[in-house]
Parts: C-alpha cells; structure tokens; sequence
C-alpha cells in the first residue's frame, strides 16, 4: 500500500493536480477548501497535488484505505511536527503538535496520562457546573450565534482542566489575552512565520500580545512552583510542574503545551459543539431522542450525537505530515519534504464510507461497523490528538446539562455554509439557534 522507494529504482509519476498559479491555488484552498476538495477528488482522483503556501508541495489524500496506511507507517516516515511548523511562532518549538522524533516520543508519553479515559472523568463535575452556569447567560425565545457562547463555555472549561481553581489578578490578565488572540485566523498564523510581516498591522499586534501572553504565563508557572498545595493538585498546570527525573519539563516546554493546549483544546472543540448544536436544531427527531437520553442518562446516545456531529461537520478538515523519504503510494511518487493533508472531511462524507452519508444519524455509531480509518476527527497513528477523549466528554456533558432543561430550535429555513474563516470550518451564520425551557414545551398542548 505504502513502501519507501529505494534509490536506483524506477520512479513513479507523480500525483495530478491543477496547473492554477500556487497564489490561486493558496487562496483556493484558505478559505474554501472544504468545497475544493471534493471538486478536485472527482477531477484528479484519490492523490492529488497543489502547491500551497507556506507548504509549498501538498499532496491531498482522500481515500480511508491509504489514509491508514500513513496512519500505520513508522513515525519516521511522516512528521506530523514538521507539517506544522507554521504554528511554531504560537504554540512553540517544544508543543507536542510541532515536534517529531524523540522528542514527541517523550512528550507523548508524559502528557497521554493526563487526557486518558479516567483523568478525563475527574473533570465531568466541572464541565456540568461551568455549563449550568453559562446556560444562565443564554437569551430565552429569541436567536443568537451559539459559536460565540460556546467559545465562551469552552474556554471556561479548559481553562479549569489546565488552571484549576485560581483566583490571581494576573489570571484574568492571561485570559482577556487569550480571548483575543486571533492565533487560529491562518492569514496571522502565516505572517507571524514572517519577520517583515511581524512589523506591521494586525501581526505586530498579535505578536505584542504573544509576548504579553508569555510574560503573564511564566509569572503563573513560577506563582504556581510555589504553591504550598502543589502536590495535592490535579489541574494540568500544576501536574506538568510536579513531574519528575527524565519526565521533568522545562519552563519554556510547559509554557508550549499549555498554549497548545488552551489554543488547539479551545477553538476545534467550541466549534465542533457548536456544529451540533446547529444539527439538533435541524433534526426535531434526534433532538427529542437526544433529550430523553440526557434525561434518563444514556451517555451512549448523547455520545454518538457528538460523533454524528464530528462526522458531518468535522471542525478541522485535514491532517497535517511531512514526508521524510521518497514514498510509493497507490502507484505514485510523494517526494521526500512534500506535506501530506488526509482529507479527513471528505473521508466522513464519502458513500463507500457510510450508508446515506449526508443525514444526521447518530444510531449509525451504535448500529452500523464504521470502516477502519473511516471516522477519524482527531487523526490517527502516532499523531491521534491526545484531547479526543477531553473533547467528546466535553461536548457529551455539555449536551446532557443542557437539554435536560432547553429545547433547540432555529429560526433559519436552510443549513448553514460551513466556512474556513481559520484553521477551523465553523458555521456560516455562528450556528444561530433559539432555545426555550423544555419545561414550558411539555405544558403545551398537543
């Protein structure tokens, strides 16, 4: 499926794609490539080429079967943190996501523990109390843009995972600054990777606020080192800062996961619950079937309305690698330095994937065998984001608080445009929904 091409061997043609100038095919693919991807999949096939900037050559993969042979291969194969590079000047040169080899070996290994299933359910308590409490700030019988409330919500809570419970001056400083970064608006994220741009206009402003950011962050960890209940707390912040012997992590590689995590834990999951929001208004059938199991507790239910959702309307639309070595796939050279993007928004939507892809059914993840490598929101292999569990318990519990005592409804006629504004396709219209009590729904009369 997948081999490295040794040298001498015959090569392999390379991958088709269009011949469009790569500033056309670069703005193309900013800000509709959840609409190009599978115009270019029907035209060019299964492996197609572009040349985007910053990546310079990108080869696209659509197919679930190819998908998981990368997702299979050596790590040293693909660099999942090389193809991120252009995150680097926010979320760091020792985040997680930018690094490759021995070093995301080691991190992974430290920070996996902390989002597993059982430390993943310490924090159900906090992400029902904070919900409860965001609910309240919620209009009652008229429309509004539930992205930004679940930004909000969002925030809230995993800012408690990473945090806990403090109540430091600074703390509000660091969190009004971590509102309104537009880190995840890709045209910043690019001219940050760029020293003239950095200089100039929006990205001289979102560079002074990173350079805020990092001074308020470093003050926290150095505040929180000598917290005398350091060791009795569970709060990702001060679990980083207990580790020990060869798992100990310096200042500047605690400060780059916890930017990760607060960016990359924020922005996707916010617009993923939001993306269900907008299905559950449009669905009546799922909605009530999903109130009466946040009413009687089947998490199984309100779980599977989360991957539905995940699955529809994935809120990041590809992967991101870089080749190490020269690589056949499907009968067609990939170079050696080219980034490689499984397609996985086009994955959930492909027929040969699922039965009647376009409908909202959650029952598929409860009846139907999914494909291997066929539902894949937070990746695969080596670079499976390590929060997927944080995320869909997130979005479950958000769920069961809220419609126990709200009804979701719209007041639009049509789905909204998914559209990639950053680094995630949000809804065109901020999923705009109107909620009402549920329990002034049941003393209705039929």
């Amino acid at each position: 499926m997948i081999r490295t091409i040794k040298s001498g061997e015959a090569q392999r043609p390379l991958p088709p794609g269009p011949r469009l100038p790569s500033p056309v095919q670069t703005a193309i693919f900013t800000w509709k490539r959840q609409l190009w991807a599978s115009r270019l999949r029907e035209k060019y096939g299964d492996v197609v080429a572009l040349k985007v900037f910053p990546w310079g050559p990108v080869i696209l993969v659509f197919k679930a079967e190819y998908i998981g042979a990368m997702f299979g291969s050596p790590p040293s194969r693909f660099h999942g943190g090389e193809g991120n590079r252009v995150l680097v000047p926010v979320f760091g040169e020792h985040a997680l996501i930018t690094s490759d080899g021995d070093q995301h070996r080691r991190l992974r290994k430290t920070l996996a523990p902390l989002f597993g299933k059982a430390a993943v359910r310490g924090y159900q308590d906090a992400v029902r109390e904070l919900t409860e409490r965001e609910l309240e700030r919620w209009p009652i019988g008229r429309p509004f843009k539930s992205l930004d409330r679940c930004r909000v919500l969002i925030l809230d809570i995993i800012w408690r995972v990473i945090f806990g419970l403090d109540d430091s001056p600074d703390d509000g400083r660091l969190r009004r600054l971590v509102g309104r970064l537009p880190v995840v608006d890709l045209v910043i994220l690019m001219g940050l990777n760029s020293p003239r741009a950095r200089r100039f206009g929006p990205w001289r402003r979102a560079a002074k606020m990173l350079d805020r950011m990092d001074a308020l962050l470093y003050e926290a960890i150095e505040r929180r080192k000598a917290a005398p209940d350091l060791p009795q707390r569970t709060d990702v912040l001060s679990r980083l800062i207990s580790l020990e012997g060869a798992e100990r992590l310096r200042p500047v590689e605690i400060r780059d996961q916890v930017v990760t995590l607060l960016f990359a834990g924020h922005e996707p999951t916010a617009t993923a619950l939001a993306w269900t929001l907008h299905e559950l208004a449009r669905n009546p059938r799922v909605a009530s079937d999903a109130t009466r199991a946040a009413l009687i507790n089947d998490s199984a239910y309100l779980e599977a309305v989360v991957k539905e959702s995940l699955r529809r309307r994935p809120a990041i639309f590809e992967s991101i690698w870089t080749l190490a070595e020269d690589v056949e796939l499907a009968g067609l050279r990939l170079t050696k330095g080219a980034t490689v993007m499984p397609m996985l928004g086009v994955v959930h939507s492909d027929p040969a994937n699922y039965r009647a892809p376009d409908e909202f059914r959650p029952e598929r993840f409860l009846e139907d065998e999914i494909p291997p490598h066929a539902f894949i929101p937070f990746g695969g292999g080596a670079r499976r984001c390590i929060g997927a569990h944080l995320s869909v318990m997130q979005a479950t519990e958000v769920l069961r608080v809220l419609l126990s005592s709200r009804v979701i409804t719209t007041d639009l006629d049509k789905p909204e445009e998914p559209v990639a504004r950053n680094v995630t396709i949000s809804p065109g219209e901020g999923a705009r929904i109107i909620v009402r009590p549920l329990a002034e729904i049941r003393r209705e009369p039929s």
